[in-house]
């Protein structure tokens, strides 16, 4: 995982948890690209971004659904 910054062209669609509260508080969105998956918060898209490649994104999934 790495903290840099990316852009939102080298993800494509940013798309927002269906869990999200209606208000949109406590949102997080979540991006696929070729090389990584990134996450940010959506109230402030321009600020930092996670990134994570695919098979930690993978683990990380399976580790919340367990």
């Amino acid at each position: 995982m790495n903290t840099e910054n990316l852009s939102q062209d080298g993800f494509g669609r940013w798309r927002k948890s269906s869990f999200s509260e209606p208000n949109g508080n406590a949102c997080v969105e979540v991006a696929f690209g070729q090389v990584a998956v990134g996450l940010r918060d959506s109230k402030n898209p321009d600020g930092p971004k996670l990134a994570f490649d695919h098979s930690h994104w993978r683990a990380f999934v399976a580790a919340t659904m367990a």
